[in-house]
């Protein structure tokens, strides 16, 4: 059987995947329901996850963060990720200004993945410098589209 396409999803889309349920991620949806794409996570990524699901704005009680939280772990396959530092300077890896979203890039490095859903302004920035070393596309969720992605090499 082949490979799926690997995608990483930053924090803020999977929030508009399972809070908000924003038209915008829809294909993304379909495609992990579907299993036409792989979603993988990290630790780092779901600890973010976690701390963001308690912030009071969402309302979330602790049942529904959980229930939450437990519905994104089952549609992703954990990856462990080397700790930030000084793999990015040897594989050329782009900084992002915002180090609270290099996790991500490092994430969908090191998983060998298609692509890195954002909405960030910083790391869709880096779409290019991601591309020049090999490395993933990154896409905003309105322009996700699996029929693009390719499975890894």
């Amino acid at each position: 059987m082949p490979e799926l396409p690997r995608i990483v999803l930053d924090t803020n889309v999977v929030l508009d995947l399972l809070h908000f349920g924003d038209p915008n991620v829809a294909a993304i949806d379909t495609a992990i329901r579907s299993g036409r794409v792989q979603a993988v996570t990290s630790a780092a990524c779901l600890e973010e996850l976690q701390r963001v699901l308690a912030y009071p704005e969402f309302g979330l009680d602790q049942t529904s963060r959980a229930a939450l939280f437990v519905r994104y772990r089952q549609q992703c396959t954990l990856s462990d990720v080397p700790l930030a530092g000084p793999d990015a300077a040897i594989t050329g890896l782009p900084r992002c200004p915002d180090p609270d979203d290099q996790k991500f890039l490092e994430l969908a490095w090191h998983c060998g993945a298609a692509c890195l859903v954002s909405k960030d302004k910083a790391l869709l920035r880096l779409s290019r410098r991601m591309a020049r070393i090999g490395g993933c596309a990154i896409v905003a969720p309105a322009v996700f589209d699996p029929d693009r992605l390719a499975p890894p090499a």
